[in-house]
């Protein structure tokens, strides 16, 4: 019988993320640390929109672009957030979830051979994407003592005369490293110098400690270069609403467009509408989550700090990436053991990446009571490690 399978897609490893929450559904009494979800409900308003747009029978597809109410909503959101405006007709795809709008801006901008520079550890979703999209990712390793940003040395080293597309995680998953305006601005001196294109990742935007999220695309010059990338799953807890963004240059986005028809023909009716009453008038409830996620990283890294776990502190996101290399192991046989000996699971760092070896991601997307129980757990097994 004939192979039915691509060798592309055969290929691509599965994401190292799901194996530890499949064998955590199927163990009792044992604490996830790793899931990237919030734990909080959807607002009530949001969720109460959600309820009426399907009372009025609101069941039917939108435009492909998604509603005309929600694109003049974002627009409006982006220039009080990050200063750059975008035409709600031309400019603006609503998506299903931030990760579609990874995968068309891919498929639509890259030819074969054309290379995708990609800083690790990061979101397990650009290296595979880059391939399906006949692209050549090219890893940049970010690393610890620089706080785990991109520098300008490390983007220029990485370009070539085939670098076309510079991915910027950032706030990142899984680090919680930020990228400020001064960190920003040699960055966009080097993609201007190559004549490069940047899609910017700005999902966590809201979920920021230090000072406001600055995007790359509110920098001179820097607009017509980049794509961004952002939507309601983090910042406003709807990750099952299934529903994001893409902002960039019509030249780009009407081409996307093509794909999004073709592949998906519109986001969710309800999700939509929903979002609309989010970007209105939930931006205390935002707040209040924001605040309470603060919380919770503080006390992580005190916690870390009294077990003498090494972490620099991250401000965006909702994780930790403590440096677990003391115990001389893997990433993933830390993570393992300690699921298996005090269940509570992480995530390895190796899932991010090969620069993510030696680190794992703790999610404090929980409330505080089931973290204070994880890391009376982790504790334990960190004096047993030690005391071996």
């Amino acid at each position: 019988m004939r192979n039915p399978l691509s060798k592309k897609i055969v290929e691509i490893e599965p994401s190292g993320i799901r194996k530890f929450f499949d064998v955590v559904s199927e163990m009792p009494d044992a604490i996830s640390l790793g899931v990237g979800e919030p734990d909080f409900d959807t607002p009530w308003r949001i969720r109460e929109e959600g309820i009426y747009s399907l009372e009025r029978g609101r069941t039917f597809y939108t435009s492909n672009a998604g509603l005309k109410e929600l694109k003049v909503e974002i627009s409006k959101y982006l220039e009080r957030k990050i200063g750059v405006s975008y035409d709600p007709g031309k400019e603006i795809i609503v998506t299903v979830g931030g990760s579609e709008g990874i995968d068309v801006a891919f498929r639509a901008m890259l030819d074969p051979e054309d290379e995708v520079l990609i800083p690790q550890p990061s979101y397990v979703s650009y290296l595979p994407c880059a391939v399906l999209a006949d692209g050549v990712p090219v890893v940049i390793p970010l690393r610890e003592k620089n706080e785990f940003k991109l520098t300008r040395e490390d983007l220029e080293a990485a370009v070539t005369p085939k670098t076309k597309i510079l991915v910027l995680p950032f706030p990142n998953n899984p680090t919680g490293s930020i990228m400020t305006r001064e960190d920003l601005e040699p960055i966009a001196e080097v993609v201007k110098k190559y004549d490069l294109f940047v899609l910017s990742d700005e999902i966590y935007s809201e979920l920021t400690y230090k000072d406001s999220h600055v995007s790359i695309a509110s920098l001179p010059g820097m607009k017509e270069r980049t794509l961004v990338i952002n939507g309601f799953s983090k910042g406003f807890a709807m990750t099952g609403w299934r529903l994001g963004y893409i902002c960039g240059p019509k030249p780009i986005t009407e081409q996307m467009l093509k794909i999004h028809q073709y592949a998906i023909m519109c986001a969710p009716t309800n999700s939509q509408y929903a979002a609309i009453e989010g970007l209105r008038h939930c931006e205390d409830e935002v707040q209040e989550m924001r605040t309470a996620y603060n919380q919770r990283r503080r006390y992580l890294l005190h916690e870390f700090k009294r077990m003498q776990l090494d972490c620099f502190e991250p401000f965006g996101a909702f994780y930790v990436f403590p440096n677990i290399q003391e115990f001389g192991m893997s990433s993933e046989e830390f993570a393992t053991k300690l699921l298996e000996e005090e269940k509570v699971a992480v995530v390895p760092g190796s899932a991010f990446g090969e620069s993510g070896e030696g680190f794992i991601r703790v999610s404090y997307a929980y409330s505080l009571e089931d973290l204070k129980e994880a890391i009376g757990r982790l504790g334990r097994f960190i004096d047993r490690m030690r005391n071996r």
